[in-house]
């Protein structure tokens, strides 16, 4: 075997080496998901591709991808929800007169209408818009699990979709687990707009 064979060889193992390196740090820091559904619109589209970063924080205003399976009765499969969160651990969550409080104090939603900030947000309960609710009042009216919660669990979140009109979400069924958290998501630069691409990546807190 030639000095110069061994030399090639060995260039391209190490590439490959590298190669491999390369994609288990970046699978490990950044995945990838499409939005199926318009829950989240207008700042995610249907089918559009996004970021999803597994080791990121969560904090309030992000929107992460979790596995819906076991939290919302519905999913009788493994399922990836994507929604934004609105409630930390012990926040007290309510909705009255139009306005969402989170402990007892008015939140800021300029990331949607105002018409899905008011009569959007209202909980829909067998064929009635519920105008004013509380954790309480939701997890007694058709929650599986968490039925006597007052505030979001430890270790849990309270998530509602951007379109809330049709977002099926914590009003409908309850909290997500942080174990059940895949990431959170992130725009690509050039998606959307440049409205959607802050309401999405810049307002977490």
């Amino acid at each position: 075997m030639s000095s110069r064979f061994f030399k090639e060889t060995l260039s391209i193992l190490i590439y490959i080496a590298i190669g491999v390196v390369l994609y288990f740090i970046i699978s490990h820091f950044v995945t990838f998901a499409n939005v199926d559904g318009d829950s989240m619109y207008p700042n995610l589209q249907n089918n559009e591709r996004i970021f999803v970063f597994p080791q990121a924080q969560v904090k309030r205003n992000s929107v992460i991808i979790f596995d819906a399976y076991g939290e919302d009765p519905t999913a009788t499969q493994k399922i990836n929800y994507v929604k934004r969160v609105i409630g930390m651990p012990g926040d007290k969550i309510a909705f009255k007169n139009h306005q969402l409080y989170i402990n007892d104090k008015i939140v800021k939603q300029d990331y949607i209408s105002k018409q899905q900030q008011q009569q959007g947000s209202e909980y829909s309960y067998n064929g009635e818009n519920m105008k004013n609710w509380d954790i309480s009042t939701l997890s007694k009216t058709k929650w599986t699990y968490n039925k006597t919660a007052k505030v979001v669990p430890k270790g849990e979140y309270f998530v509602m979709g951007d379109n809330r009109e049709i977002s099926n979400d914590s009003r409908y069924w309850g909290f997500v687990k942080k174990d059940k958290i895949l990431g959170v998501a992130h725009t690509f630069p050039w998606s959307t707009n440049k409205t959607a691409r802050h309401n999405i990546n810049n307002l977490a807190e």
